[in-house]
């Protein structure tokens, strides 16, 4: 722009061209590059192809006119698709649809969107109470509880109302979307769509396929994801999926790093240094305590070996400090400000002291490797499980899912650049130094050895 004002425009132009290769060089562009090439991979699912047929979908249902349902609604509406809320309580409806014209309204007063395109929306948009009235939906998604006992009534009830070939869809986060399946007698219709929060802005689409998902439905869903402009992603099944799996050891060490001497704002600061939207201690404050506090209690077998797992989080689970809503939790909050919470850290020692872990002060290199590790490796173990389909795939999910720079290329990305076989030694080295919590978490993934001892630079199967 400078060279424009103060320059000849031949001169202006090779000033440019100059810059430019600058930029083209850096790490990056090449990050950049690489996050588009993954989302054009991404479309290519194993068992789907160019011919796979597709089902048409004109209609849409959403049981559960909540936060999440009523985002979910918004992205078929915006795309001129007419869709169905149904709700248990009237109450429940009214307050879903109020809300959805809220959201709307807002973005009039922003000046991105007319008034009348607000009306041809929410024209779009129904409500009902009767499964009845859902009979003829073409793709119904359920955005109920978090509780697999509450989704499998719902998909009972969704077996018995719904016409032959609709495709029913879970918004479940974590759940395991063949269960869900088998309760209906066709699980070859059923896959999880599992939609990130807010619905109606974030891009990222985790498309589950189930054991028994028809080719057709996904095939479908994956077309449909382009209509309503998210980027989709194959996950196959398992506890949390691909993003919220990798989420659970990442998370898992920023709690306990606390317990061990660090402060929240310390490990929250060292995330949002590597250029991450936000700590992963303050995304559990936004997200709501208590939310990842029924995470955990419907795994408390696979975590009971652990007495100081997210100890912290069920402490200010239990004095009612669910994070932002309720202004306390890992911080204060004063509307959105953020201010450090003493009593936190005074809770730290205390459970600390009770759990016999020795406090010290924690260096920011010891808080990024801890926890970008143990993301790495878990986003490499699914790899080898075939639960992620590439690397790319992972990249996709936490970058439009989790907030991780898109210029970092994601964490799999990031970890070529650092080198696996520094990934590698550093987790070792933790093993080691963290006495029986290390040997308890921190096991590298197989595939990450086999790769560091063929030399290899990129993360893929091998």
């Amino acid at each position: 722009m400078k060279a424009a004002c103060e320059l000849p425009l031949e001169q202006g132009l090779a000033h440019e061209q100059v810059l430019f290769k600058q930029v083209e060089a850096s790490p990056q562009s090449a990050a950049l590059r690489h996050q588009f090439f993954a989302q054009r991979e991404a479309a290519k699912i194993s068992g789907v192809s160019a011919d796979t047929p597709l089902r048409t979908i004109d209609a849409v249902a959403i049981i559960g006119a909540g936060t999440m349902g009523g985002g979910i609604a918004m992205n078929f509406a915006n795309a001129g698709i007419p869709v169905k809320l149904l709700e248990l309580k009237a109450e429940a409806l009214d307050r879903g649809l109020i809300q959805i014209r809220k959201v709307y309204e807002t973005s009039v007063k922003r000046g991105k969107l007319s008034t009348q395109a607000l009306e041809s929306r929410m024209a779009l948009i129904s409500g009902t109470l009767d499964y009845a009235d859902i009979a003829e939906a073409d793709l119904v998604i359920e955005a109920v509880f978090e509780s697999l006992a509450v989704k499998q009534a719902v998909f009972r009830t969704l077996d018995e109302v719904c016409k032959h070939g609709a495709i029913l869809a879970s918004n479940t986060s974590t759940l395991d979307v063949d269960l869900i399946a088998q309760v209906t007698r066709r699980p070859e219709d059923v896959i999880g769509l599992h939609f990130f929060s807010p619905a109606n802005v974030m891009r990222l689409l985790e498309v589950v396929r189930g054991k028994q998902t028809a080719p057709s439905v996904l095939a479908t869903t994956l077309a449909l994801a382009k209509r309503i402009e998210k980027v989709a992603v194959v996950s196959g099944v398992c506890f949390g999926f691909i993003g919220n799996r990798m989420l659970e050891p990442y998370a898992r060490e920023a709690h306990r790093l606390v317990l061990e001497g660090a402060t929240p704002a310390q490990v929250d600061g060292v995330l949002t240094e590597l250029g991450l939207a936000m700590g992963v201690l303050s995304m559990y404050d936004l997200a709501g305590i208590d939310v990842g506090y029924l995470v955990r209690e419907s795994r408390r077998e696979a975590i009971a070996h652990d007495p100081s797992y997210c100890k912290l989080a069920d402490e200010l689970y239990a004095r009612g400090h669910y994070g932002q809503k309720t202004g306390r939790g890992f911080y204060r909050y004063e509307g959105r400000e953020r201010q450090e919470d003493y009593e936190v850290i005074a809770c730290a020692e205390v459970l600390a002291a009770e759990l016999e872990i020795s406090r010290r002060a924690i260096s920011n290199q010891e808080i990024h490797d801890r926890c970008l590790f143990m993301l790495i490796n878990e986003g490499i173990q699914l790899l080898d499980e075939g639960i992620a389909e590439r690397s790319g795939d992972i990249d996709l999910v936490w970058v439009n899912g989790y907030g991780f720079p898109a210029w970092q290329g994601g964490p799999m990305y990031y970890a070529e650049q650092l080198g696996l076989e520094k990934v590698l030694a550093g987790i070792e080295h933790y093993r080691e130094q963290l006495g029986s919590y290390g040997d308890m978490w921190f096991t590298p993934a197989d595939l990450l050895k086999r790769l560091v001892a063929a030399k290899k630079t990129h993360i893929h199967t091998l």
